[in-house]
C-alpha cells in the first residue's frame, strides 16, 4: 500500500468520525441537512441534465448519486459531472 493510499484512509476515517459524531450529538439536525443536500442536488442534477440535453450529457439519477450530493451537496454534483466527463 502506498503512502497516497493511507493518508486517503486516514482521511476518510476521519470524515467518518466526524459525521458519525454530528449524527450522535443531533439526529434530527443531521438527518435534516442530509435531507437538504439530497434535494438540492437531485434538483442541480435535473437542471444538469434538462440542460445538457441537446448535447448529448447526462448524468444518471439513482441512489447512488443521490446519496452523494446529500453527502456532498453541490460540490459533488460537480464531482459527478467532472466523472462523467472524465470517464465517459
Amino acid at each position: 500500500m502506498t503512502a497516497w493510499q493511507v493518508i486517503g484512509m486516514l482521511v476518510g476515517a476521519v470524515v467518518l468520525i466526524y459525521m458519525a459524531s454530528q449524527f450522535l450529538r443531533e439526529p434530527g439536525a443531521a438527518l435534516m441537512n442530509l435531507l437538504r443536500g439530497v434535494i438540492v442536488g437531485v434538483v442541480a442534477i435535473l437542471l444538469i441534465n434538462l440542460i445538457g440535453q441537446p448535447y448529448g450529457f447526462h448524468i444518471a439519477l439513482n441512489p447512488f448519486t443521490a446519496a452523494l450530493t446529500g453527502l456532498l451537496g453541490l460540490p459533488g454534483v460537480a464531482a459527478l459531472a467532472a466523472i462523467h466527463i472524465w470517464v465517459i
